[in-house]
């Protein structure tokens, strides 16, 4: 049996010895707060006590004055309702079936990273140890919109670099985005994009040389058995710090596992499997021990895998899933990426419209049934292995023609195919970063605007979907 500490007792455990590296929260709940908050009702976090438990009070009041029936104050509403629990019923909400109900998580990426003085200097991300800084303002205006789920792409709790040992400031760092997360109203899945023998960098590899140099490179993860094992205790160490915790509905093991591109330059994979299956480069022989040490500290937190070639769609198929319970596919889906998503014209392709979509130089409709039919490896993979689906990142440079329709129709599949989604990315209002937003719906569809619209017509496409939701 697993030690039944409560989360509040292990995590002041924690913060006592992890806070003391860390900024202070006031430090980072400054930023932005006027331009996010004109989306926000008047009123602040504390006042905005969900609607039914009001009017439950107010029935319980005027009805049943014979009744004891104190008025709720602030700390006995976060009783009533704690992050975590539901609403409305009382009821302690099982994460799970969060993730089994249809489209029940639905939100957007925050992106995290070390703050590295020498590429980054000390203000484009903020003054680190983490950035860009995210202020409860963003997680509000966020929540304001519809949204009930954060997935935050964070940097691992342990170090890149050898002795791989914990990064107390990332994990208090952590600890205050959770909560912050929580005072909005939402859930949140843990997500490394970085850790033991991975850094930042294996993200924009193909400008090695341009902006940083070889070394600050590190990649050594899918080569190296000591990273591997890190990596392993990394993730057991944060799975016994957040079981239990409230806000927190998934552990996401890796943010777009790329061995392939890194090893061998390889893109098909069966080519790719006939060669590294079974080696360190394989995804499928690590994923499975991290889920293991995870599961002898932590039975009910889920788990999310993702697939090889940067979690893609096609790579899905040769994602092997490990033998333990509480497990959901994830998914990231751009494409068409090189002739739509990411293509920073403001003309050219549009959607729905004709493009080249198979590299036989032959124009193909590019379409709602397009869509629908690229999905269909993922339906074929969730119908296989019965496990519940995530698209946990998806989305449009904000300027392509048609992105409103296109983010629309993605958006309707997977909701008819019950999965729940996050768009990349939801950015925080961090001034150096106001003119780097090609995905930033906040900012509309035109290329030139980098002011908050909330009426624009991507961002009336998420209130759609994100409407009516549960929440903590």
């Amino acid at each position: 049996m697993i030690d039944q500490l409560s989360y509040d007792e292990r995590f002041e455990t924690a913060r006592n010895s992890c806070y003391n590296h860390a900024r202070a929260p006031s430090q980072y709940n400054h930023v932005g707060i006027v331009r996010r908050e004109s989306i926000m009702p008047n009123i602040t976090v504390k006042e905005r006590i969900p609607l039914r438990i009001t009017l439950l009070v107010t029935v319980c009041l005027v009805g049943l004055a014979c009744v004891a029936c104190a008025p709720l104050d602030s700390a006995q509403d976060e009783q009533a309702t704690p992050a975590g629990t539901s609403g409305s019923s009382g009821a302690a909400t099982d994460p799970w079936d969060l993730w089994t109900a249809d489209s029940a998580l639905r939100g957007a990426n925050v992106w995290n990273k070390r703050v590295n003085p020498e590429l980054d200097g000390t203000e484009f991300l903020g003054p680190g140890p983490i950035g860009p800084p995210y202020s409860q303002a963003d997680y509000d205006a966020l929540a304001a919109l519809g949204a009930n789920y954060v997935n935050i792409s964070y940097p691992g709790a342990f170090t890149e670099k050898r002795p791989f040992e914990l990064d107390a400031e990332a994990i208090a760092h952590l600890d205050e985005q959770l909560d912050m997360i929580g005072e909005a109203g939402m859930w949140a899945v843990i997500a490394f994009r970085t850790g033991p023998g991975r850094s930042e960098l294996t993200f924009n590899r193909e400008e090695v040389g341009d902006w940083f140099d070889p070394e600050d490179l590190d990649e050594s993860v899918w080569t190296d058995s000591e990273a591997q094992d890190a990596w392993v205790e990394m993730w057991r160490y944060t799975a016994d710090h957040y079981r239990g915790h409230p806000v927190v509905v998934g552990y996401d093991l890796m943010v777009e596992p790329n061995a392939n591109d890194v090893v061998a330059d390889e893109w098909d994979p069966e080519t790719f499997y006939a060669e590294y299956a079974g080696s360190l480069a394989d995804w499928n022989q690590l994923h499975p021990r991290i889920s293991s040490a995870i599961r002898e500290v932590d039975p009910n937190t889920p788990i999310l895998v993702e697939g090889m070639s940067y979690g893609s769609v096609e790579w899905l198929p040769y994602l092997e899933l490990p033998d333990v319970p509480r497990v959901v596919t994830a998914v990231h889906q751009y494409e068409p990426q090189d002739s739509y998503t990411h293509v920073e014209s403001t003309g050219g392709n549009t959607y729905p419209g004709a493009m080249d979509l198979d590299w036989d130089d032959e124009p193909d409709t590019f379409d709602r049934e397009w869509l629908a039919g690229f999905l269909e490896t993922v339906e074929r993979f969730e119908a296989e292995n019965g496990t519940p689906v995530v698209v946990n990142e998806f989305g449009t440079i904000r300027w392509r023609p048609g992105a409103a329709a296109y983010l629309d129709d993605e958006m309707t599949l997977f909701e008819q195919h019950g999965w729940s989604h996050a768009y990349w990315q939801w950015a925080p209002d961090w001034e150096p970063l106001d003119e780097i937003d090609e995905f930033d719906l906040m900012h509309g569809p035109s290329k030139g605007s980098h002011e908050d619209d909330p009426d624009n017509e991507l961002i009336s496409v998420v209130r759609k979907h994100w409407e009516s939701l549960d929440r903590p």
